[in-house]
C-alpha cells in the first residue's frame, strides 16, 4: 500500500495550523541561536576587558598617569555601571546569593523590546558588580538560601549606582 500526500488531502485550514507550527519552530530557532550569539559576544567582550586589564598591569605606561577604575567614566554615556549590595534584615551581608539582573533590549519579535537577563552571585561581603548596562528601568530579582525573594523594578539614571537590597526572613510555616 502506497500512501502519496496531494494537496486535495490537506484543508485550507490544516496548511494554516501547518504553516503556523513550522513559523513557530523557525522562531524558537532562530530566538536560541540569537540568545547563544548573544551570550558569544558578552563572553568575548568579558576576556577582552581581562587580556587588555593584563596588558595594562604587565606594562605600565609612562606617559599616562595611573587611574583608578573608580574614576573612569563607561565607554557609552547611554550605560551605567550597577553595584548590588545584598544584606539581610540586620544589615549583616548575605553571601551566595542569586541575583538576576533583567534589562530590556531592541530587537525582540517585530522588533519589539524584549528582556535581556544577566545572572551573578554574591561574594563574601554580599555585593556583586554588573557589567556595564543601559540606563532605564531594570528588574532586580535576588533569591538566596533561607530568605524571602526579592524583586522589584528600579530606575537607574546615572552613571554608577549602588542598589542597596534588604532581604526578609521567610514567613513562618506553622
Amino acid at each position: 500500500m502506497r500512501f502519496a500526500l496531494s494537496p486535495k488531502i490537506f484543508r485550507p485550514s490544516l496548511r494554516l495550523g501547518i504553516t503556523l507550527a513550522l513559523f513557530l519552530l523557525h522562531i524558537t530557532v532562530f530566538s536560541g541561536r540569537l540568545r547563544a550569539s548573544t551570550q558569544a559576544v558578552f563572553q568575548e567582550s568579558q576576556q577582552n576587558q581581562t587580556s587588555s586589564q593584563e596588558k595594562t598591569t604587565d606594562k605600565p605606561s609612562q606617559d599616562k598617569p595611573t587611574d583608578n577604575k573608580k574614576d573612569s567614566k563607561p565607554s557609552d554615556p547611554t550605560t551605567t555601571r550597577l553595584r548590588i549590595h545584598v544584606v539581610s534584615a540586620d544589615d549583616k551581608p548575605v553571601s551566595n546569593a542569586s541575583v538576576y539582573v533583567r534589562f530590556p533590549v531592541a530587537g525582540g519579535l517585530f522588533h519589539k523590546e524584549k528582556l535581556a537577563e544577566l545572572n551573578l552571585k554574591t561574594n563574601e561581603d554580599g555585593s556583586v558588580k554588573v557589567p556595564d548596562i543601559p540606563r532605564g528601568k531594570i528588574l532586580i530579582q535576588v533569591v538566596a538560601k533561607g530568605w524571602k525573594t526579592y524583586g522589584k523594578w528600579h530606575e537607574i539614571d546615572t552613571e554608577a549606582m549602588t542598589v542597596e537590597i534588604k532581604l526578609e526572613p521567610p514567613a513562618h510555616w506553622y
